[in-house]
């Protein structure tokens, strides 16, 4: 369960650079032999600046960056570069001789600035770094960098939930996985915001007992950061408009019923993206930020008066624990919306224990065990002696520290599927049905294609770690080489996905897959050098060998250096 004590700890912020490194390895080889460069797109916060100053880091280069304020003003971006009255054609002689040229914010680029990026582009002579935003208009001549093909473009997408975990930690320690989620759904794959509210909630957060993890619990801190993003709900100064916006912030999602919302303001709000409505006619806020920004800047009168009563909350629960149920009879555990719940944890109010329970093991079956540890522990907060939660926080447990049940005798498993993931299919004979029986009966013949069906399928069903396992069965069944080559990256791919879950089939896999820059330091780690003599020899720097070596730990589930010889032994006897 959760102890709310007070923790003095400090947070070093900017955290380091954790994550892209695969992208990262992509924008550095385009700095090297005939390559002209890269453009780098995305939206607005998700590390391209970042990303682009990491992979320049330790070289000579010159930069430069539009801004909103200059776009009118003929080579305002390369002003510091270049004399006063330049010519296009005098500007590309000067800047031929730049080695590398980084160039921020390009969307932002006068056009003579621009068109001069993209001569550069042309000449070839100049290595180009080119990041832009998506959502903003692009000046022609720098769309037609990659249009043209003239570079290539490398377009990001926000860091996926494993690698925002990873961030997390490498900038503040191990949180609780509610916390990271709550995080990251707040900031939809902004960095910048991200980094805001951890900065915002460090003061606040907690400590999780018996796990080493911290937890923030409570409203949204109301920064300027978070004010701007909220600016469009925030700032509306229609009454109707702003009365439904709080009405939703305090019982999203809300039924499409003319009784409960004012359907005139409605329309005008989803026209400005500000409210939506899905297929079954639930209403809700445009972005997750929206509601607790809403809720945050309510003063008390407002809050009480639209609060949910504590009735509400409970129907409301009762709902979601019983759409869960559903999912979970029909064999089918993919993601589904799950509001109040998430509101209520993260308010830090008491969760019913049955509610907690079913959620734990929705998680769990998804293969998210700490996410399933977490839920349970919410449930014992408000009952510490509720059995089902306690038997969720073991299962959960155990499937990060000890292998799953790999401790227990086959004969003494209650549930029949477990017999399968422990690799005796024969115990769950005429007890399984649908794809857990195919399962068995795959695993029975040792058919390593059939195997890989089923994987298939689990996966589409959203049982990850399930998956996983299938796949790792699938490795040692198959014939082919090749074929179990590519069953063992999937079971690596999705086991990643499963938050350090270590189970009895993923036993004989390490737990990720490195780039080639962390093959290398790796190697150079566990042959005893020190990471100044790896950056010496790599020519890096001392914090980008750190950074490798901490994400390769995530990524082969090591937890310090001394694990390293040991894990590269058991990758190299691993057969192709």
């Amino acid at each position: 369960m959760t102890t709310y004590e007070r923790d003095a700890t400090t947070l070093e912020l900017p955290w380091p650079f954790a994550g892209r490194e695969d992208e990262l390895e992509l924008v550095r080889r385009a700095l090297t032999g005939t390559r002209r460069g890269i453009v780098v797109t995305g939206p607005a916060g998700c590390g391209k600046t970042r990303l682009v100053t990491e992979a320049v880091r330790g070289t000579d280069c010159a930069r430069a960056a539009g801004t909103p304020e200059s776009r009118r003003i003929p080579f305002a971006a390369f002003a510091h570069l270049l004399p006063e009255d330049v010519t296009l054609h005098r500007a590309v002689q000067l800047l031929s001789g730049v080695r590398t040229l980084v160039v921020d914010d390009a969307q932002l680029l006068d056009d003579a600035s621009a068109a001069l990026v993209h001569q550069l582009a042309v000449h070839g002579r100049t290595r180009l770094l080119v990041v832009a935003t998506d959502g903003t208009p692009v000046p022609g001549a720098v769309s037609r960098l990659w249009t043209g093909e003239l570079l290539p473009r490398l377009p990001l997408e926000p860091l996926p939930r494993e690698e925002t975990a990873r961030l997390l930690t490498a900038g503040a320690g191990p949180l609780d996985p509610l916390t990271a989620d709550r995080l990251r759904r707040l900031s939809q794959g902004d960095l910048r915001l991200l980094r805001d509210l951890l900065g915002a909630v460090r003061g606040v957060l907690t400590a999780v007992e018996d796990s080493g993890e911290r937890a923030w619990r409570g409203p949204v801190p109301l920064t300027p950061a978070v004010r701007d993003h909220a600016a469009p709900v925030l700032g509306r100064g229609c009454p109707r408009e702003r009365e439904t916006l709080d009405r939703l912030a305090f019982a999203e999602p809300l039924p499409l019923d003319p009784d409960t919302l004012d359907l005139a303001a409605l329309e005008t709000l989803e026209a400005d993206g500000l409210v939506r409505v899905d297929d079954c006619g639930a209403v809700r806020l445009g972005r997750p930020l929206y509601g607790p920004a809403l809720r945050a800047a309510a003063g008390r009168l407002r809050v009480r008066r639209l609060s949910r009563s504590a009735e509400a909350y409970a129907a409301a629960l009762d709902a979601e624990r019983a759409a869960l149920v559903r999912r979970i009879e029909r064999d089918d555990v993919r993601a589904t919306p799950t509001p109040v719940g998430e509101w209520l944890v993260a308010e830090g109010r008491p969760l019913p224990g049955g509610y907690a329970a079913v959620r734990a093991r929705f998680a769990r079956l998804r293969g998210e065990v700490r996410q399933a540890a977490a839920w349970a522990r919410e449930g014992l907060r408000a009952d510490p002696g509720d059995v089902a939660c306690r038997d969720e926080l073991a299962r959960a447990r155990a499937a990060v520290d000890s292998g799953g049940e790999a401790g227990t005798a086959v004969s003494a498993l209650t549930d029949p599927y477990d017999a399968v993931r422990l690799g005796a299919p024969g115990q769950a004979a005429g007890r399984l049905r649908g794809v857990f029986a195919r399962h068995a009966a795959a695993l029975a013949r040792a058919d390593g294609p059939a195997l890989d069906e089923v994987a298939g399928e689990l996966e589409r069903r959203g049982f990850t770690l399930f998956a996983a396992e299938a796949h790792a069965q699938a490795v040692s069944a198959h014939r082919d080489p090749r074929a179990a080559r590519h069953s063992r990256t999937r079971a690596v791919a999705l086991a990643r996905r499963c938050e350090g879950a270590r189970t009895p089939a993923l036993s004989g896999l390490v737990l990720g897959e490195l780039t080639a820059r962390q093959r290398q330091i790796v190697t150079l780690a566990a042959a005893g050098l020190s990471n100044r003599q790896i950056a010496e020899r790599l020519t890096l720097s001392v914090r980008t060998v750190g950074n490798h070596l901490y994400s390769a730990y995530a990524r082969l589930g090591a937890g310090d250096r001394g694990a390293l010889p040991s894990l590269t032994r058991e990758r190299e006897a691993q057969p192709a």
